[in-house]
Formats: structure tokens, sequence, C-alpha cells
């Protein structure tokens, strides 16, 4: 499997001042976004000051709190739109502990409807999301190489490679690879 780059501490020091914008916008305190997002305020305040790297599921979790997709979030902390995207250019978010990158291959930008990522997930994997961050978000998914298994509100779909997968997503959702196999995958969100 490719391997993505990794990620230097610039983008997570992005994603902590972005957080923090975001929860000073709604006038939000610690504690209230705690309660909103289901994640301590203890964490909350780490990420804020980037003293830790967020995981997916908090990213996640965060993003539900704020009414945004992880990918508008992630464009938020991103550079600006620009037409080419060579691939060195092109953002690498990881979560060590879950074995999940991301590389934004066409970020998300105020004139374009929709994105695309190349995710790779490590072989026993499994990374859940308690909602959609916007109700209705149209994902269509290709697995390039290995195994992946993805539960959609309570529908389980087995992939192998050159399948697709094209859902609308309203509720929880759950990627996992089997302890045998890793997954890279395309991953389009309009």
């Amino acid at each position: 499997m490719e391997n993505l780059a990794v990620s230097d501490t610039l983008i997570d020091r992005r994603i902590a001042q972005r957080l923090r914008a975001l929860r000073a916008e709604r006038n939000w305190s610690l504690d209230e976004l705690a309660t909103r997002s289901n994640v301590s305020r203890a964490t909350l305040s780490r990420l804020e000051n980037a003293a830790v790297s967020p995981t997916a599921s908090v990213l996640g979790r965060l993003c539900v709190a704020y009414g945004l997709p992880m990918s508008r979030l992630m464009r938020m902390v991103e550079e600006d739109f620009a037409p080419r995207v060579p691939r060195t250019a092109q953002p690498v978010w990881s979560d060590a502990s879950a074995g999940f990158r991301r590389r934004s291959v066409s970020p998300p930008a105020q004139a374009l409807a929709g994105e695309a990522l190349e995710c790779e997930l490590d072989a026993g994997a499994c990374i859940a999301y308690d909602a959609s961050p916007r109700p209705g978000l149209e994902h269509h998914l290709i697995l390039l190489e290995g195994r992946l298994q993805i539960t959609v509100d309570g529908q389980r779909h087995d992939l192998v490679p050159g399948d697709c997968l094209r859902y609308l997503l309203f509720g929880p959702s759950a990627f996992v690879t089997p302890a045998d196999s890793s997954a890279r995958y395309l991953l389009f969100i309009v």
C-alpha cells in the first residue's frame, strides 16, 4: 500500500486555531461545547491549545456540534483554492491512534460543490461517527485496495477492490478493516 506523507504540526496548530475560533463565534464556553459534542472539557482545552492532535472520532463529534462536514473544517485550515493541486501540495492529516490517513486530493472550496479524498485505514482499524455533520451528505466511495466494511445508517456493506458504495449520510457510520487487511479508497463528497 502506498504511504501517505506524514503531516507536520502546522496543520494541528491550524486546526486548534480554527476550533477555538468556531467556539468563540458561537460564544460557547468549553463546558457548553463539551455537552454538545460529548468531548471532555479537558480534551477540548488541549485541542484548542494544540497540546494534542485530534483524532478522527473527536473531530467527527465536534463537526456534528458545529454542523460542519469534517471536510469543511479541514478546508478552513488549509490553503486557498487553486485549480491545480499537485500531489506534493495535497494536505495530509493522520490519526495514528486509529490507523487512519486522509489526503485531500481535491480540497473543498467555496466555488466547488464537491471534494475528493484518498484515505488509508490500517489492518484491524475501526472509525465510527455518531452522526452526519450535515443530513443527506452525498458520498461516493471507491475501494482501491484491501477490504473494507462500511456501516451506514445501520446497513452493513462489505467492499472489495473496485467496488463503489454510493450513499446519502443521515445518521451514524463506521469504517472497519479486518485484522488481516488494510484498505485504501477514494471518497468523493458532494
